[in-house]
């Protein structure tokens, strides 16, 4: 058995090399389909871990809700939706009270995103972010001030902290405390600016250094009234109250919500997924790429082991009249397609890593190496050539010595 399964690589080895453009040809759409898997794999678990190395930072004893029940599907790569889709939170002032009294909460802040145009010397971009919340978000988050001060409820509440970027696209300086900002026509005293954190992906999903930072009734009151809460941020006592913590939350939200579950309760490794919709819709391109490229070397593989075979049909004659069986007829085409998707599957892992990286240049991250992605790209390749070079294999082992050998003769 290990003679045949030796002369059946070897076979496979001088047949590949006997057609080498054709071979590699067929090896592309493989390699493209490996690559596409490798490259969203690796992207988003350097997302993955670059949330998850902030949540233990803080010390991990964070817990994260948010509004709507957590779902996962293979076109959404993260759990969590991003906080700007929900069009109403199901969040609201009762829950944040209610959270506060809960045993072993050491701190709560809530976060809402609001919409408007952040004026002063100059206009804000659209991308800076305009956060109501609480002077707890500080110690939650580790956000540090470097200029100023943080929120604070005993001074006046028109005021707001704003990130280092936003403080240059608005006045040309970082060096602007004292200085008025315009949100929704309101003015407010910029009373502090954040030290620079150049990490705009975050379980918060907001950039702190293109943010506006307001206090909660302040954003209530340029809200009209209503309450739109995308996040609460919880910190525990300690790590290990956290899990004690996260069900009695549960508990009272639902019990605040008359039974229903419209929220998601996050902790640990749940908060680290990615939430950001850019990111998600480049997984699903990816994910479609990979798929119909790989259907394509499929293809390529099929009609490639389809055509060694009508080429090779006198050996096959000869074979089986020597004794080989319909077995070992079937395994020596078998490994040539494998041979085929398995060197195409090496190729795109070793190419998606290559292009990761290069794509990790104009991010914030870096790609993440595992094995897991190594095991998924090679099973990705190895079960695309068996698939696909099964029916030439059997077309092949089912051929009838006698007439190949005499019509090929």
């Amino acid at each position: 058995m290990r003679f045949l399964l030796i002369n059946h690589i070897q076979n496979a080895r001088q047949s590949l090399r006997g057609s080498r453009v054709r071979s590699l040809l067929t090896m592309v759409g493989i390699a493209i389909g490996v690559a596409s898997i490798t490259i969203i794999l690796a992207l988003s678990g350097g997302v993955d871990k670059l949330i998850k190395d902030q949540v233990d930072i803080l010390g991990g004893n964070i817990a994260v809700i948010r509004p709507g029940v957590s779902t996962s599907t293979i076109t959404n790569i993260n759990q969590v939706q991003p906080q700007q889709e929900y069009a109403t939170s199901t969040i609201t002032e009762t829950d944040i009270k209610h959270i506060k009294d809960t045993a072993n909460v050491q701190s709560v802040a809530p976060i809402m995103i609001l919409s408007g145009t952040i004026k002063a010397d100059s206009i804000a971009p659209n991308s800076s972010s305009i956060i109501a919340t609480t002077p707890d978000l500080a110690d939650i988050s580790n956000l540090e001030v470097k200029e100023g001060q943080f929120l604070d409820n005993n001074i006046n509440q028109k005021t707001a902290v704003i990130g280092p970027q936003l403080s240059i696209n608005v006045f040309g300086t970082e060096l602007s405390i004292g200085k008025i900002i315009t949100i929704r026509n309101q003015p407010f005293t910029v009373i502090g600016i954040l030290n620079r954190t150049n990490n705009p992906v975050n379980y918060n999903s907001v950039d702190f250094d293109n943010a506006a930072i307001i206090n909660f009734a302040a954003g209530k009151e340029l809200n009209h009234g209503i309450v739109q809460i995308q996040q609460i941020n919880v910190r525990a006592n300690s790590v290990s109250d956290l899990d004690q913590v996260s069900k009695d939350l549960d508990k009272t939200i639902t019990l605040n919500h008359k039974g229903e579950e419209d929220f998601s309760i996050l902790t640990g490794d749940q908060i680290s997924q990615p939430t950001n919709q850019l990111f998600r819709t480049i997984a699903g391109v990816t994910i479609a790429i990979a798929t119909v490229s790989l259907v394509v070397g499929g293809i390529g593989i099929m009609n490639i082991m389809l055509v060694t075979v009508a080429e090779r049909t006198r050996e096959i004659g000869i074979r089986k009249a020597l004794g080989a069986t319909n077995a070992d007829i079937s395994w020596q085409f078998l490994i040539e397609s494998l041979a085929i998707s398995s060197s195409g599957g090496i190729i795109g892992y070793i190419s998606g890593y290559a292009i990761a990286f290069l794509i990790s240049n104009f991010l914030v991250f870096n790609p993440v190496f595992s094995w897991q992605i190594a095991v998924i790209a090679l099973a990705t390749s190895i079960a695309t050539g068996t698939l696909f070079g099964l029916y030439p294999a059997i077309h092949a082992a089912h051929k009838d010595p006698i007439i190949a050998l005499h019509r090929y003769g």
